[in-house]
């Protein structure tokens, strides 16, 4: 089994001799930042972690298809970021603020195009159920983007599709990266999907700690400006609960107070976690997030990897959820 200081190491390898097509540099030179900024690289790691459990070292037949799931995911940021108007991403100016829409557009395009070249250096043999896992999973997180957008334009949603919307937009990546390891190395379809299932309820307890931290986290640990889900009305967990729990009318002033300046945005903010705070919203969410943890590490027991290949993947959620639960 590999340990995990090879894996950190391999990690940081991987990303450091990274290469993109040099020219034209307008196009791919976004790429090569995104890349840059980095990030805790959690999905290629877990692809890695997985692969790990059932091999003694890593050869190019795992790291070109885990580093396409961090390139994948970074175009996806880069599309994001321009629908969402954020101007900050991971401390520093997002791309279509660094260079324009334009050219965020076309190098997001690009940088799924280049994940699609890396997947495919996966080994022959696993390489069909590969390919249908990762084009499943791209066309998932699309969905889940466009749901996020319908979301955008409803009063209220049930918590019932907020936990879908997230599943396919966050989840299902998540999930994608422990089940490719799995399959790269050989396992067996049961021990793959049972990894799929871990990776899925982690996703959602990531994707529930991710909305708890937009209100109530570091600016300078989150790497954005905090409260952006509140000035967007966004249907994050914090507000879908809390409409399930109150009511549109309770909300309806406070959702509908302008943001046009710092003050009028600082005021929204203060007004809406008050009313989370009346509400118990902060700590239900918590809970929530313990939950979907404790529902993924069921999985891992089934799996009866033993005790040190579990600590492993223990690690990992501690990891990912450590400073969150």
């Amino acid at each position: 089994m590999i340990q995990e200081k090879h894996i950190e190491a391999t990690l940081k390898e991987m990303f450091a001799n990274l290469k993109f097509t040099q020219e034209p540099s307008g196009l791919y030179d976004p790429l090569r930042y995104m890349i840059e900024i980095g990030g805790k690289r959690i999905r290629p790691r877990l692809c890695l972690t997985t692969y790990a459990l059932y091999k003694d070292s890593f050869s190019e037949e795992i790291l070109s298809p885990a580093a396409a799931i961090e390139v994948f995911h970074s175009f996806t940021l880069i599309h994001d970021d321009i629908m969402d108007k954020a101007d900050v991403r991971r401390g520093v100016p997002t791309v279509y603020k660094k260079w324009d829409e334009n050219t965020a557009i076309l190098s997001g395009d690009v940088m799924s195009i280049e994940s699609y070249r890396m997947i495919a250096k996966a080994p022959a043999a696993a390489l069909p159920a590969v390919l249908a896992l990762f084009s499943d999973t791209a066309a998932q997180v699309c969905e889940g983007q466009q749901y996020d957008m319908d979301f955008e334009g409803l009063p209220q949603v049930p918590m019932e599709d907020y936990l879908k919307m997230v599943g396919l937009k966050t989840a299902v990546l998540i999930a994608c990266s422990a089940k490719m390891g799995a399959l790269i190395a050989g396992a067996s379809a049961r021990e793959a999907d049972l990894l799929y299932k871990f990776g899925y309820d982690l996703g959602l307890a990531f994707q529930i700690a991710d909305d708890l931290l937009d209100t109530y986290g570091d600016p300078a640990v989150f790497g954005k400006a905090i409260g952006g889900d509140i000035l967007n009305n966004k249907k994050s967990w914090l507000l879908t609960r809390a409409l399930e729990k109150a009511g549109t009318e309770r909300f309806a002033e406070a959702l509908a107070m302008p943001v046009s300046t710092d003050a009028e945005k600082e005021a929204k903010i203060t007004a809406v976690k008050n009313l989370y705070a009346e509400l118990n919203i902060e700590q239900e969410a918590k809970e929530e997030i313990i939950r979907f943890h404790n529902q993924a590490m069921g999985y891992v027991k089934e799996l009866n990897l033993g005790l040190i290949k579990s600590e492993m993947l223990h690690r990992y959620a501690d990891m990912l959820l450590g400073r969150r639960k």
